[in-house]
This record gives C-alpha cells, sequence and structure tokens, in this order.
C-alpha cells in the first residue's frame, strides 16, 4: 500500500464525520450539544490516561532511570510551555482558525460596512469564535496521541497502516460528535491532521528506524497530559492554553536523549 495511504484515510473520515455532525446538530438543542461535549471531555480524559500512563514504560524508565520520567515529562512540559507562550502558539492557532474561516466564507463580513453587517457583526463574532474552538479543540484531539505518531512513523516505514486506520476510524466517530457541538471548525482541522500525519510520515520514511522507543515513550506521556488539558477545556473547568504547550512534544524526546547520554 502506497505510503502516506493511512493519513489520506484519515483526513477522509475526518471530513465525513464533520459533514455528518453537522447535518444532526442543527437537529439537536443546545441542551443535548452540551451534553455531547461533556462526553467527548470525558472520553478526552479517557484517552489521556491511557496515553499519560507511557510515563512507566520499561525502555524510558531504563534509559534515564527509575525515577527520572516524570522528571522528564515535567522539564519538557515548564520548557516547552515557556516556548510557546513566548511564540504565542496558542494566540498563532487561533488566528490560523480565524483564517480558515474567513477564507472558507469568502472573505468575511468585513469589506461591506453598512448597516447590514453591523447588525450581523454580533452574530459572525460569535459563529467565528465556535469555528475557531471547533478548530483547534480537534485539532489538538486528533493530531496529540499515540497513534499519531507510532501510526504515521509505522506508515512511513512501510510497516502498514493499521494503527492510522484504527485511528481514522476513531476520529471519523469523534468529529461527528465534535462537529454537532462545534460545527465546521472541526472539518477544517483535517489540513492539520494531513500536515502532522503526512510531516511525521516523511520522518518516518527518512529516519524512523532510528528512533528510540524511549523517546517514543516520553513524547506519548506528554502527548497524554496535552489531551489533559483538551478535556478540562471541553468539561469547561479552565481554558488550559494547550497549544503553548505543544513545543513540549518535540522537547520530550530531545530531554529524554540528553538525560540517558548524561546517564
Amino acid at each position: 500500500m502506497p505510503v502516506g495511504t493511512g493519513t489520506a484515510l484519515n483526513v477522509a473520515t475526518v471530513l465525513a464525520g464533520s459533514a455528518l455532525g453537522v447535518a444532526l446538530g442543527h437537529r439537536l438543542p443546545e441542551r443535548t450539544r452540551s451534553v455531547v461535549t461533556d462526553a467527548l471531555g470525558l472520553v478526552t480524559l479517557l484517552v489521556a490516561a491511557l496515553s499519560a500512563v507511557a510515563v512507566l514504560d520499561p525502555a524510558l524508565r531504563a534509559a534515564v532511570g527509575a525515577s527520572a520520567p516524570v522528571l522528564v515529562v515535567l522539564g519538557s512540559l515548564v520548557v516547552g510551555g515557556v516556548a510557546g507562550s513566548l511564540l504565542r502558539v496558542e494566540d498563532r492557532l487561533d488566528g490560523l482558525g480565524a483564517l480558515v474561516q474567513r477564507r472558507l466564507a469568502g472573505g468575511g463580513a468585513g469589506a461591506g460596512a453598512g448597516e447590514g453587517a453591523a447588525g450581523e457583526g454580533a452574530a459572525g463574532e460569535a459563529a467565528r469564535a465556535r469555528f475557531v474552538e471547533g478548530f483547534v479543540t480537534a485539532s489538538l484531539v486528533f493530531c496529540v496521541g499515540p497513534l499519531t505518531v507510532l501510526g504515521s512513523l509505522s506508515d512511513g516505514l512501510g510497516r502498514g497502516i493499521d494503527q492510522l486506520a484504527l485511528k481514522a476510524t476513531l476520529d471519523g466517530f469523534a468529529s461527528v460528535a465534535f462537529a454537532a457541538s462545534l460545527g465546521w471548525g472541526v472539518a477544517a482541522s483535517a489540513l492539520v491532521v494531513l500536515v502532522v500525519q503526512g510531516g511525521l510520515t516523511a520522518v518516518g520514511a527518512l529516519v524512523g528506524g532510528v528512533v528510540p522507543e524511549s523517546s517514543v515513550a516520553a513524547l506519548t506521556a506528554v502527548g497524554g497530559l496535552l489531551l489533559v488539558g483538551v478535556a478540562l477545556r471541553l468539561l469547561r473547568v479552565r481554558p488550559v492554553p494547550v497549544g503553548d504547550l505543544l513545543p513540549a512534544l518535540v522537547v520530550a524526546p530531545l530531554l529524554t536523549a540528553v538525560v540517558a547520554a548524561l546517564r
């Protein structure tokens, strides 16, 4: 099967699920959509817990020492969070979501000033905020997780698309629920899936065979904690700036390699 087939399948399921979710969402009352969002938050917590337990992975413990995995994860989040906040990653993601929304809407309502535009301003701003929330939330959920990394690397290495096929199925169902609550922004997250998983697949084709299991485990554990932040946002507990923490996914394998080399 050609390299990249898994990512193409994943993009297709996100788009199809989003279209179905939007079609269903208009028929559901706000209370029902709110309950669906809460359910997604709880399931995201479950996925996060399953990913975060990678901090106990034997390969990671053997590489950095039995007591160091938690410190590696902590260091990754702190360093990544500082870098992300300075780079304003969260704001840039929001801006990207707003840009995609404007492009898909044909340029937005800003050019035609006048009373009609003024009357629609509040509604347009609410729609834009909903689109951005759907785009950012779905992008984080679909792209921060072990199957994203491991599945894409396996696809790039020519080991098959089994993991990405499973992820595509899960993302398809999730996108139905997300889009029913958050709208077309969820479909736009397919662009992020394409870029992230396509990039990781390319990395797998080039150097995936030399990525240590310990580094993948550290990345997976950090990704699990980022998903906790996503869940807290979905449950409306706290608007954790998960975007600003995304650089931790890059720091985690690097920090793991440094600690392993110093032992």
